[in-house]
């Protein structure tokens, strides 16, 4: 697979992690909680298939093998980030949600 296509297929993955996370935290303020873990599950599950094919990456550079890192495996990167920082603070909402429910407000 050439650099593009896994930067391309690092957006994918990262993009459907943070609309997972999006839904989990909709589900949570519906007080939906058993499908606000399957969300979270099915988030991690993305994230993971991201961080393996970053992780390749990095061993691949660390094997002395050298890529060419232009604009868009950048921004895959930043997508990447930017979807677990959300996931992680999906969760933290999730939280609050269950503390809300459980005092009645």
């Amino acid at each position: 697979m050439d650099i593009e296509m896994i930067a391309m297929t690092l957006i994918g993955h990262a993009g459907e992690t943070k609309s997972l996370a999006f839904q989990a935290i909709n589900e949570a303020k519906k007080g939906n909680f058993s499908e606000t873990e399957n969300l979270l599950k099915k988030s991690t599950e993305e994230m993971l298939k991201a961080h393996e094919l970053q992780t390749d990456l990095i061993i691949k550079e660390a094997d002395g093998e050298k890529m060419e890192v232009g604009l868009i495996m950048v921004h895959a990167q930043d997508h990447l980030m930017t979807a677990i920082l959300f996931k992680e603070l999906a969760k933290e909402f999730i939280e609050v949600y269950k503390k809300l429910e459980k005092n009645n407000f």
